[in-house]
């Protein structure tokens, strides 16, 4: 690990005006970030620690959540109004990484966790996110953990998180402050950037910008369903997990909304399969086409070929769960 300095700002403002500075980085918990400093993949020349900023609440916000930055991934996971009215959320948090990291892991810290792709924590591997230019060496390479879906020639490395896939499904909203004092929100379908020819730039947050919050909007369905498919029974990222929230009213679905994981750069929800489910009667054949729709356009290599009938059979029986 190289030499870095190190504050801990007592205020917002002095939180952005630091993150601002030339290398600078915010640090939350630390679960992701230590480890990528430790070998060397990130190398901040400025750490600023955000934990002592008073946004380790959850509050009510009119028949929603607001949910500070730095609140813990096993607090969240836990908050009675969680489990009870966003259970999609809970079962997310529940399935990922251990007891230990949900103890410490941030909610901020969660959406902005960098992949896991191998080639990328090996510094003596070619990888454009890393080191843009360089080449991807995942491509032909090892590849059971990657993506299928917005790929590109430059970059095939997965978003490792389960919460950011129960956030897309639920809607749910980021709060910025910029060093400039200014707040702006951004939805999950704007956050997060596809790799295209830039995959070492990977969210809409410019330098010193900080996330305050996580804003849920009241549940649009009653019927929340998350599904995590993995090599292991626990420790272990989704080789595919799938995010339901749907509504039914008079034997239709009146609300869909399903998002992705193991299978995006980003966490994955295709408003085209929600479109498809709204305001149909469940059936196999319904289902089975969302499945393909889903699908359509995947970048497949010799490794991920398993996923694209896995994932149709997952968001199949999750569906039905939901449904049922």
């Amino acid at each position: 690990m190289r030499p870095f300095d190190f504050t801990r700002p007592d205020d917002l403002e002095g939180a952005c005006a630091a993150g601002f500075t030339e290398g600078a980085t915010f640090i939350g918990g630390g679960t992701n970030l230590i480890d990528l400093m430790k070998l060397e993949v990130m190398a901040p020349a400025h750490v600023v620690d955000v934990t002592r900023l008073g946004l380790d609440r959850i509050e009510d916000e009119g028949d929603g959540l607001n949910i500070g930055a730095t609140v813990r991934n096993a607090d969240l996971a836990a908050d009675p109004r969680v489990r009870r009215r966003y259970p999609v959320l809970s079962r997310a948090l529940l399935a990922g990484a251990s007891g230990q990291l949900r103890n410490r892991a941030t909610t901020a810290g969660n959406l902005l966790q960098r992949t896991r792709c191998p080639y990328f924590q090996d510094r003596d591997s070619a990888c454009n996110k890393r080191t843009p230019g360089a080449g991807c060496a995942a491509l032909g390479g090892e590849v059971r953990n990657h993506a299928i879906l917005g790929t590109s020639e430059h970059c095939i490395a997965l978003h490792p998180s389960d919460m950011a896939v129960a956030m897309r499904a639920l809607d749910a909203e980021i709060e910025v402050r910029d060093p400039e004092g200014g707040m702006r929100s951004m939805d999950l379908d704007h956050f997060y950037r596809l790799p295209r020819d830039t995959p070492h730039i990977e969210t809409r947050l410019e330098p010193g910008d900080l996330i305050t919050s996580v804003r849920l909007p009241a549940p649009k369905g009653d019927r929340q369903i998350y599904r995590k498919v993995r090599d292991r029974a626990s420790y272990a990222f989704a080789l595919v997990s799938v995010a339901a929230v749907l509504r039914m009213e008079g034997g239709k679905i009146a609300h869909a909304a399903v998002a992705f994981g193991g299978i995006g750069t980003e966490p994955w929800r295709d408003i085209e399969v929600d479109a498809m489910l709204t305001g149909e009667t469940p059936s196999d054949s319904l289902f089975d086409k969302a499945g393909e729709v889903l699908v359509q356009g995947a970048d497949v290599q010799d490794g991920t070929a398993f996923k694209v009938p896995l994932v149709q059979r997952v968001l199949k029986d999750v569906l039905w769960r939901a449904v049922a």
